[in-house]
């Protein structure tokens, strides 16, 4: 990828990206539009309701993070140390809820709640796997049993919490 050229964000990207979502076994597909070493990780995320991203948080270093609906419905769920859920926030283009910015070192994970759902996210960098994410211990890991139950409950929390705010 050339950094000196743009990079438009049109349809036809984000249906392939979300194509590319579909055959994943996760449900969900980045578009980098950065490199890995940059100080700013600019991305589209592809993410299907039945995606399972673990809670997490960002503290090594402590790094920021937004999240924008681009297409579809989501939703941000923050949770307090102990995994109790302090906050929900709805993202829906077509009720004004275009996003979170959420501050570095909350435990957090968002769902999707609309097939073809995207997502633009950035966050700081550069980008290190093994210090990337420390996840929430009392979360299930991605891909044990006991994981689609969980997703299960946080979604119902995020559909109460939508039909209680319309």
């Amino acid at each position: 990828m050339n950094p000196l050229i743009a990079q438009p964000i049109v349809q036809k990207l984000l249906e392939l990206t979300t194509q590319k979502a579909l055959k994943s076994p996760r449900k969900r597909m980045n578009h980098n539009f950065h490199q890995p070493e940059d100080v700013i990780q600019r991305f589209l995320n592809a993410i299907e309701p039945d995606s399972y991203i673990r809670p997490h948080r960002h503290i090594n270093p402590e790094r920021e993070e937004i999240f924008l609906v681009l297409k579809g419905k989501g939703a941000v769920v923050l949770f307090d140390d102990q995994g109790v859920v302090d906050n929900i926030y709805l993202l829906d283009a077509s009720l004004g809820f275009w996003g979170v910015d959420i501050p570095g070192g909350l435990y957090h994970a968002i769902i999707s709640i609309e097939p073809g759902s995207v997502f633009y996210e950035i966050k700081q960098g550069p980008y290190n796997p093994d210090a990337d994410k420390g996840f929430a211990p009392w979360s299930p890991e991605e891909g044990s049993e006991e994981a689609f139950d969980y997703l299960n409950q946080i979604r119902q929390l995020v559909i109460n919490f939508h039909t209680a705010n319309k």
